[in-house]
């Protein structure tokens, strides 16, 4: 599908179908285009969309490419997913002030911008890309605060557990995926924008937007490095009372196995077969053996409990 936008004296027309004609054209969006609908837009605007293939290289002369003529930016673009995040390519191509977008997914970032472009009113591409980018980095700070907020659940919840749960590890586990994709995803854009700076395409107004976004993405990093550390002081923290939880049952099963020590011992005395072993011979050898044999049980609790082994 094709969407694309014309600026006529100050208002903003959202139309959607067959480009007609390229005039006032300030933005091209290429949603899962099909092969016509791209080959229809590069032959109109005289350029070469990326490649699926080109749009997920991971070198920085492929998330940023400029010409005497052009800008190529390819970014990954979060998409949550049942809890989990993954990283979509993005594709951005600015020439002679005109935006092309492409992507496979419709984005409320996407979305957002088309009702902004109404209240800011750009004059040209460029700008709505540097919309686009403040937008989604808003969106990446709502990721981080999300996940901050079910990290403290968590922590409120270990806190409060005494026996910890396989699952809360793996919460934990997960949580340290997402938080690693999200920054991840920052850290692209903060690369790219460093490079706009360096870009002649950009106008002086234009490189101060770029410079507060890179103080906010910056601002972001810190967040997602502390998000982490806290993560990994969790899951150092649920290990360790696992490791409690298994020497106190540990220590249960020595404490029991040493009391009842001596009163097997007794036990293997007295099942001896010799033949000369007065006690078995007299009424009170029974009940003689049994109080021994507790005794020597008690005996073993009480200097256990002086000790203060218990």
């Amino acid at each position: 599908m094709i969407k694309y936008v014309r600026s006529k004296q100050g208002q903003f027309e959202v139309e959607t179908g067959q480009v007609i004609g390229d005039e006032d054209i300030i933005w091209i969006d290429l949603i899962d285009p099909t092969e016509e609908e791209k080959r229809e837009v590069e032959k109109m605007f005289a350029i070469e969309l990326f490649t699926p293939q080109e749009s997920e290289e991971i070198e920085s002369s492929s998330k940023f490419s400029e010409s005497e003529s052009e800008i190529g930016i390819n970014m990954n673009f979060l998409r949550s997913e049942n809890g989990s995040y993954s990283n979509d390519p993005v594709s951005f191509i600015l020439k002679d002030d005109i935006l092309i977008t492409q992507r496979a997914y419709e984005y409320k970032t996407f979305t957002d911008t088309y009702q902004k472009i109404r209240i800011i009113k750009p004059e040209n591409g460029i700008e709505i890309f540097l919309m686009i980018l403040e937008i989604r980095i808003d969106f990446d700070a709502d990721h981080i605060e999300n996940i901050t907020d079910q990290i403290t659940k968590i922590s409120k919840d270990l806190v409060k557990d005494n026996d910890p749960e396989r699952e809360l590890l793996l919460q934990i586990t997960s949580f340290q995926e997402s938080t690693i994709a999200i920054r991840e995803n920052i850290v692209e854009k903060q690369r790219i924008l460093s490079a706009s700076l360096k870009s002649r395409f950009f106008s002086r107004e234009n490189y101060q937007m770029i410079q507060v976004m890179i103080q906010d993405v910056g601002s972001l990093l810190d967040h997602t490095s502390f998000n982490f550390e806290r993560l990994e002081f969790m899951q150092n923290t649920f290990l360790g009372l696992v490791d409690m939880e298994q020497n106190r049952i540990i220590k249960i099963f020595t404490v029991v196995t040493v009391i009842f020590l001596p009163p097997t011992l007794i036990a293997s005395m007295y099942g001896m077969n010799f033949a000369f072993m007065p006690e078995l011979d007299e009424i009170w050898g029974y009940p003689f053996a049994i109080v021994l044999m507790i005794l020597s049980s008690i005996s073993t609790l009480l200097f256990f409990k002086r000790k203060n082994w218990l």
